[in-house]
């Protein structure tokens, strides 16, 4: 990766792996407290458009190199090395510029939305070990930039798409949480797709009861839930076992008094897929048969 690459991924992302979260957004730039020190009132602003930050406390900013190299008072090149290990390239594979992901909903045309048949799909959910979800997942074909794609898409409260393929993660028109609802007392809370479908093959073996679930498809929306709640009588957390899902459980946690986190089962996992393809291949392992000599 060079600093044009890492320059086009969005700074949100960066902040995120990093484990900040803004304290207030909307389309056209976010709020952060100070990643660089301590502060009680958010003076780091990020222009999304540009994708360029702004420290109003010290009259600072620049493009995400500058950032990084602040950040962890190294070299360009110990950033760019520390930027390949963060694998962000993974944004790229479609050859879309991430910088203009907040564009998307002005250069892009769904073609075609139906039932996941096409085999690369279908392999990647097998791979993922949540093949039998496709219930609430569409195939999208769609063209941007006079090329063609396809994906996994998962839909939003606004009628975007997550999509997602062994090569792609990309947002379809406006990014924003996923609601399933079923009229529960209670609900689930998780940050991506694959987390919520992982746990619906799981909902059985834990002996949960169907509740309503909400998929922020961004821990970065956290802020977007707090008020919707309250209605709730048990609120239970299934964030990543990493810094952004430290914050976001206890950003929930000092809003809401009957939320529970609730990711002790896979402690040990960085999130709830890896945990349940470890389990499967657990159950497949034993169930090979042996051969002797």
């Amino acid at each position: 990766m060079n600093c044009k690459q890492f320059n086009t991924i969005p700074l949100e992302d960066v902040l995120l792996s990093l484990g900040h979260l803004p304290t207030k957004q909307n389309e056209k730039e976010a709020w952060y407290l100070n990643p660089f020190a301590s502060e009680s009132q958010a003076s780091f602003k990020i222009n999304k458009n540009l994708n360029y930050w702004y420290l109003h406390s010290e009259g600072i900013g620049g493009n995400n190199v500058a950032f990084m190299k602040k950040y962890l008072n190294e070299s360009v090149s110990e950033v760019l090395l520390w930027a390949e290990n963060q694998n962000f390239s993974s944004f790229h594979q479609q050859n879309i510029s991430s910088s203009k992901l907040e564009n998307l909903s002005k250069n892009y045309e769904i073609i075609n939305v139906k039932e996941i048949q096409h085999p690369a799909l279908l392999e990647y959910l097998k791979e993922r070990k949540v093949e039998k979800q496709t219930e609430f997942l569409h195939e999208i074909h769609y063209r941007m930039n006079d090329k063609n794609y396809f994906g996994i898409g998962f839909k939003n409260d606004s009628c975007g798409y997550e999509i997602r393929n062994k090569y792609s993660k990309i947002c379809l028109g406006k990014k924003d949480i996923s609601t399933i609802k079923n009229n529960s007392n209670s609900v689930r809370i998780f940050e991506g797709f694959f987390d919520f479908l992982s746990f619906k093959n799981l909902e059985n073996k834990l002996e949960k009861e169907p509740s309503d679930y909400l998929i922020l498809n961004s821990v970065s929306m956290i802020h977007n839930i707090k008020n919707s709640l309250g209605k709730y009588e048990k609120v239970e957390l299934y964030f990543d076992n990493d810094e952004a899902g430290n914050r976001a459980v206890e950003i929930i946690n000092n809003e809401i008094q009957n939320s529970k986190d609730c990711r002790a089962f896979y402690s040990k996992f960085k999130d709830l897929n890896e945990y349940l393809n470890q389990q499967i291949n657990e159950i497949e392992n034993q169930y090979k048969p042996r051969f002797k000599r």
